[in-house]
C-alpha cells in the first residue's frame, strides 16, 4: 500500500487526530503533516500544498480534512499531477478512485464557520477511507484515454 500522506486545518484537526489513530490501529503507512497542535488562525492551503507536494514527489495518497472539505480540494488541485476530490461517502470513495485514479482524499471536518455542514458519523468515514485506499485504479481504456486527456491539459496549463 502506498504511503498517505495527511493535513489538515484548524476545522479538520479533531477528524484528523482520529482518522491518524485509525491508520495506526490499522497499520497503514501514514505521514502526518499537521497541524501538529490545535491553531485557530491556521490556513487550509498550507497544508494542502504541503500534502499535495508529498503526494507528488513519491506517488502516494493524501487525506486533507477542512471544514466543508472544498478549501483543501481546490488548493490540492492546483498542483499538477494531483486528482483531489471531496468525498461523501463509500460509492463516491469507490468511483473516485476506479475512474479518476484520486490520489487525495477530502473530508469535511464538520467545523464550518456557519456549521452547515452536517459531520459524518466516524464509521461512515472510516468505510470511505477504506473504500478509498483499497480501490484501485481502472485500467480500462476509456479511463486510462480520459485520465490522459488530464495530463495534456496539465502540459499546457502549468509550464
Amino acid at each position: 500500500m502506498k504511503k498517505v500522506f495527511i493535513g489538515s486545518d484548524h476545522a479538520g484537526y479533531h477528524l484528523r487526530e482520529k482518522i491518524i489513530s485509525y491508520l495506526k490501529k490499522e497499520q497503514i503507512p501514514f505521514v502526518d503533516m499537521g497541524n501538529l497542535k490545535y491553531d485557530p488562525n491556521d490556513d487550509y492551503p498550507d497544508f494542502a500544498a504541503l500534502v499535495a507536494k508529498e503526494v507528488q514527489k513519491h506517488d502516494g495518497r493524501g487525506i486533507l480534512v477542512c471544514g466543508s472539505s472544498f478549501g483543501v480540494c481546490i488548493a490540492a488541485n492546483k498542483f499538477k499531477g494531483i486528482r483531489a476530490v471531496s468525498i461523501n461517502s463509500e460509492a463516491e470513495a469507490i468511483t473516485s478512485r476506479k475512474d479518476n485514479d484520486a490520489n487525495v482524499l477530502c473530508l469535511s471536518g464538520g467545523e464550518a464557520t456557519l456549521r452547515l455542514i452536517k459531520p459524518m458519523k466516524f464509521d461512515v468515514i472510516k468505510k470511505i477511507i477504506d473504500a478509498w485506499l483499497h480501490t484501485t485504479s481502472s485500467q480500462a481504456d476509456r479511463h486510462q484515454r480520459r485520465l490522459q486527456k488530464i495530463r495534456i491539459i496539465e502540459k499546457k496549463n502549468f509550464r
